[in-house]
């Protein structure tokens, strides 16, 4: 998974915060879910425009 694929930091958006590439859904925001014990699915099915590739891309961000 290459995260720079999905995840774009822009100074413009959410004051260069890492976001999902083309929302201003930030990669903190989808982790925090996740350290609130939100599983992949609820997420996923919480944030529709959300993929399975993004979510995983937000974890590969976290982990670098």
């Amino acid at each position: 998974m290459i995260w720079q694929d999905r995840i774009v930091i822009d100074p413009a958006i959410l004051a260069g915060k890492p976001v999902i590439k083309g929302t201003r859904l930030a990669v903190e925001f989808v982790i925090g879910l996740l350290a609130q014990g939100w599983s992949e699915s609820e997420i996923l099915r919480n944030y529709p425009g959300l993929t399975h590739e993004e979510f995983q891309a937000c974890l590969s961000y976290a982990r670098e």
